[in-house]
Formats: C-alpha cells, structure tokens, sequence
C-alpha cells in the first residue's frame, strides 16, 4: 500500500486537510541548510554550493519502486533511465534479460495486453482468505501455532474492515451533507459571506456549515473548495479500501496472468512503467531526480541521476512476489539505489523478498525504505519488508529505515519510529514535487522522506563512487543534524521525545555533513 497519510480514522483526515493548507515552509524547504535557514531540510544546496561546487560526479542510476512514474515530466524526462541495450517497440527481448521492451523500467502488475492492475486487496484480506479456508469451522489440522495465528489475523481482519465501513459511512454521510449545502446555497464557489448568512434549520446542512467553518478557522483560508475537495478524497479512499482493500473476494491477480504460486517467475508483467494512477510514484521520483536549476517547478535533492521506473504497488498492499522481481530487476539492471515508498503489516512470501535483498546486498545496492504513516514504534510491531531475515541470518547490511521529520525539526505526528528499527529521519512534510502531466503537488508521507535520504545517499554515490553501499549507510547515520529541542511523540497528543530515543541515528539526514565525511572517510 503507497504510504498515504490517510489513515483508518477521521483524526487522519483533520491531519492531511492541516497540512494540505499549511504554507509555513517554502517550497523548497527540504533542501534548505537547518543550522542557517529557518528550516530544518537537508542542507542539500549548502552542499552542492560549498563542498561540490566545480566537482563532477558521475552517473547513479536510482530504482523507484512505486505504483508508476510519469516518465514524460518535463521535469523529469532527461533524468529517466534508458535502457540502451534494447531497441524500442520491436517486441523482442534485445538484452536477454528476461524483460521484452524494457526501455524505462517495467510494470511487475500489468498484463500481457496492456492492461494494469489498479486496485488490490490488502495482504491482511489475501492471510486470512487463505487461512479461513482450513480454520473456519476450528482447528480440525491440529496446528496449534498457525490456529492461533489465524485467530490474530481474524481478529485484525474484522475490526479493520469494520473500522474501514464506518470511516465511510461519516464521510459519504458528510460529503452528501456539503453538497447538499452547496446546492441549499445555490452558488459554488462559496465565500466567507455566503456562509456566515447561511443559517439552516436541518441538522445534516448545519453540520456541513459547521465543517466548513472550522476548518476556515484552523487554516486561515477561504478556499471551502479545497476543503471539499479533500473530503471526496477521503471518501474515496475508503471506498477503495471497503470495495477492495477488505473484500476477500476480490482478486484482480487475472489481469497479471502470471503463475503466483511460483515466486522465481521472471518475464510477466508489461513495460507501460506509469500505470493508471503514476501521481506517488512521480512525486518519489521528482524528490530524488528532478532536474536541477532549470527554471521548472522544482528541484530534485539528487545530481547525475537516473531514474528506473518499476510498477509493482496498486491501490492495496504490493505482494511479495513482485516486491522480490522488482528488486531483483533493479540489481540485475545497474541501480545502486532503490527506493521503496510502501510497506504492509502483514506479509506472504517474506523468504522470497529476503533472498531478493540479500542478492541485492551483495551487488552492493543501498536500499531505502520508508517506515510508515501510523505514528506507531516499529520496534513492537511488524512493518513488510523490512531488513530482519526471517531465516534468522541477520539484517540486511544495507538498508535504511526512513522516518518523517517536518519543517521545524519534529518528527511528523503520522510518522512511525523505532529506537532500533527506524535508521534516520528526513523530510517528509509539506514536500513539494512533480506529478503526472507536467504537475507539481505537496504530497507528505514517509513516501516523501524515504526518497529524500535516497536522493542525499545519490549524492554520495556519484560524487564518491568507491564508497560501498554499506559505507554510505554508515556515513548517511553517523553525519546527522541532530535538532536541540524535545516534540511530541508521533502517535501521541503531549508525550515528548527526542531522536535519540526514536531512531538509531538520533537525527535527521544533512547533506552538508554527510559530504563532509565522505571526504575525510577513512
């Protein structure tokens, strides 16, 4: 599942429409140095204009593995990776990769003819889907363990599902309560006057009122359409999530077409890399690769970067078969970096994810990974994939857990953390970045922060290229900003904390810094 800040509570509704108002950092923010700007971004452009100006680096290809990249953004389009060893539109696989047509990347859930998988249902449905089959009627296999385990999964799937069904009944209830309003008013758009004369004696029209009042208030806008907008959002998210996030009998895996018992499938899937929604993926992208100082939109944290599009998260949880090809395609293809801006509480086939990084370790890929929108601790709870071998063989060496700070230091209320599980911290709020169309958007996430670090870990890369991926990590961890001042506790209303004690690191990625130690790494 794409790390969306909606979450399965009208509280993460408030908080997305918070910061889809917020203009208390400028667009560039992350970038910006935290020890001499008034924000606490990466110190990207102090590095570049202090350390590296008049340096070359060299060319770092970087694997977004995503719901699908715009690869035609303006922004974006020198930057994409280019398979050279394939010839465009023959129908023949030139480099023998296993992959026909690959030019930018490739779609692990698409079809053969052109078709894509859009939504997906959760691993969470797809576990106890397969499980209620043997444990329905009680445990008649006398497996204890995967019993009890399938009474956990149970337990999880019904309050989920009923959670999902009443988050979706408030707001069709309050997206109809508003239209109505708008049609009682009889204009659109709706100004500060028509509301405040506005005086309704039915309930449902005086509670949209209410609505948008509130929110006038707490944002200090007018913008009532926005707001709305927001709203449909949020109910079309939990449509998604109620009409196939939790529906067990929905199953879209036909339109792959591929056998997904068997997990060292390679060749399915097709080339179209930007699927039918690429707004997460291009947004990831445009973090780390955004052309740089061309007068367009935005600029990415990375130089000398290629991007590798590859499409394997629907609008659902990414299964585990595809999450391993997509790794391993990105090793097998000259990434050095990958970027995975999605996760899932539940996993499948984590054996075939853990070999697949472990192959990637070993062709000394840096992986990063996001860690979650919902403000728990890692170190108690699952999070899929993850850098712990199931096989008990140890972690991945080079994987960077990634958490969301904001503009002022803070870690961002949705974020997730882990004193061991969670590496580092970076920019994650109010990040403005390319979309599909030649667009730009603030979107907010760990989707955000992880492909800040990776565009920061780019930088190393190109710039000091016989550092190994492990190397990177170490330097990226040790060369933090480490901000003075306590926050509240992501998850919680008042608890206060600090980096030390909800990261390894204790502190957010500094590009500045991390330049500097890779000069005098020794």
């Amino acid at each position: 599942m794409n790390h969306k800040i909606f979450k399965l509570s009208f509280l993460a509704f408030v908080f997305s429409v918070q910061l889809a108002f917020a203009q208390s950092a400028p667009q560039n923010w992350f970038l910006l140095n935290p020890t001499t700007d008034d924000y606490k971004g990466t110190a990207a452009n102090s590095a570049y204009d202090k350390l590296l100006q008049g340096k070359t680096g060299s060319q770092v290809i970087v694997a977004v593995i995503d719901g699908g990249v715009d690869v035609s953004h303006p922004d974006l389009g020198s930057n994409i990776w280019i398979n050279e060893k394939e010839i465009v539109g023959n129908g023949i696989d030139d480099d023998k990769n296993g992959y026909i047509d690959d030019i930018n990347g490739w779609d692990f859930i698409g079809g053969k003819d052109g078709t894509d998988v859009n939504q997906d249902s959760y691993e969470l449905t797809r576990v106890y889907k397969d499980l209620k089959k043997k444990y329905e009627g009680g445990n008649s296999t006398g497996n204890n363990n995967e019993y009890e385990y399938f009474l956990k999964v149970e337990k999880a799937f019904k309050e989920k599902m009923e959670e999902g069904k009443q988050n979706l009944e408030f707001f069709d209830n309050l997206c109809t309560s508003v239209d109505a309003m708008v049609k009682d008013l009889g204009k659109n758009p709706i100004s500060p006057e028509d509301l405040k004369n506005y005086n309704p004696t039915d309930n449902k029209l005086l509670m949209a009122k209410m609505f948008l009042n509130v929110y006038a208030q707490q944002m200090g806008t007018t913008d009532y359409q926005k707001v709305m907008d927001d709203l449909q959002e949020g109910k079309k998210q939990f449509e998604s999530m109620v009409n196939y996030g939790y529906n067990v009998d929905f199953d879209p895996r036909n339109i792959v077409g591929d056998n997904y018992q068997d997990a060292s499938e390679k060749g399915y899937g097709n080339n179209e890399v930007k699927g039918p929604d690429g707004l997460h993926g291009t947004h990831v992208s445009g973090i780390i690769g955004a052309i740089r100082n061309n007068n367009l939109g935005m600029d990415g944290v990375g130089t000398n970067i290629k991007i590798m599009a590859i499409r394997c998260v629907p609008d659902g949880d990414e299964r585990d078969k595809d999450v391993a090809n997509a790794i391993r395609y990105a090793a097998d293809n000259g990434a050095k970096i990958i970027n995975m801006s999605f996760g899932k509480g539940f996993g499948y086939n984590k054996a075939a994810v853990d070999e697949a990084v472990k192959y990637a370790v070993s062709k000394d890929v840096l992986l990063v990974h996001a860690a979650g929108n919902d403000g728990k601790n890692n170190d108690n709870s699952d999070n899929f994939p993850n850098d712990k071998y199931a096989d008990g063989s140890g972690y991945a060496a080079s994987w960077i857990e990634v958490g969301a700070s904001g503009p002022d230091g803070s870690a961002a209320p949705f974020s997730n953390y882990g004193k061991s599980s969670v590496d580092i911290f970076s920019p994650g709020e109010e990040i403005y970045s390319t979309v599909p169309d030649g667009k730009y958007m603030n979107e907010q996430g760990t989707s955000m922060a992880s492909p800040v670090c990776a565009g920061v870990a780019a930088i190393i890369r190109s710039y000091f290229p016989n550092l190994t991926a492990e190397q990177v990590k170490q330097i990226l961890l040790s060369s933090v900003y480490k901000p003075k001042a306590k926050f509240v506790l992501p998850g919680t209303d008042k608890k206060k904390t600090g980096y030390k004690k909800i990261c390894v690191s204790g502190g957010i990625v500094n590009t500045y810094n991390a330049v500097q130690a890779a000069i005098n790494y020794k």
